[in-house]
C-alpha cells in the first residue's frame, strides 16, 4: 500500500509544527525551507489539516500555523485520513459510516469476495499502526541523533 505525497508531506508539516510548538505560529515558508518542500503544495495540505481541526491559523505579520491540540493527542490516523481520505488497501473497498467494510465485487455474485478477509486484515493493521502513533512520538523520534533513528527491519522504533 502506497500513500501519496499528501500523506508524506503533511506528516512532515505536522512534525515541524510539533518541533516548533510553544514558539508561536509557524510560517509555511519556514516549514517549506526546513523540510525542503514546495510552499504551494504545503498551502493546499494545511487547508485540509485546518478543515480537520488539526491546525489553527493566525493572521498578520507574525502569523502562521500552530497545532490545534497537544502533539500527544494527535494520532497519525487523523492526519493521514485528513489528507488522503479513507484508508483502503484496494480500490474496491469502501467503509460505511458504521465501520462496515464493503467490497464492490460482492455485488457481482451471492458469494463473498474471495480476498476480502486478507484486505480487511491489511487495512486493520495499517489503521492500528497509524492510530497507535502520535505526533509527539514522531517529534521525539526526529530529535534523536541519526545513529539512533536507524530502524531495525520488522520492529517498531
Amino acid at each position: 500500500m502506497l500513500f501519496s505525497t499528501k500523506a508524506e508531506y503533511g506528516v512532515r508539516l505536522m512534525v515541524e509544527l510539533g518541533r516548533q510548538r510553544g514558539t508561536g505560529p509557524v510560517s509555511l515558508n519556514s516549514v517549506a525551507e526546513a523540510e525542503n518542500l514546495p510552499l504551494s503544495y504545503l498551502e493546499h495540505l494545511v487547508a485540509k489539516l485546518r478543515k480537520a481541526g488539526l491546525v489553527t491559523s493566525t493572521r498578520g505579520a507574525h502569523g502562521g500555523y500552530s497545532l490545534a491540540h497537544p502533539a500527544e493527542e494527535i494520532t497519525m490516523v487523523e492526519v493521514v485520513e485528513a489528507l488522503e481520505g479513507q484508508i483502503a488497501p484496494m480500490e474496491c473497498f469502501h467503509e460505511t459510516p458504521e465501520g462496515k467494510v464493503l467490497c464492490s465485487h460482492e455485488g457481482e455474485t451471492d458469494e463473498a469476495c474471495a480476498t476480502k478477509l486478507l484486505w480487511m486484515r491489511v487495512q486493520g493493521g495499517v489503521n492500528r499502526a497509524l492510530a497507535g502513533t502520535t505526533l509527539a512520538e514522531l517529534v521525539e523520534f526526529s530529535r534523536r541523533p541519526a545513529e539512533e533513528r536507524l530502524p531495525v527491519v520488522g520492529s517498531a522504533a
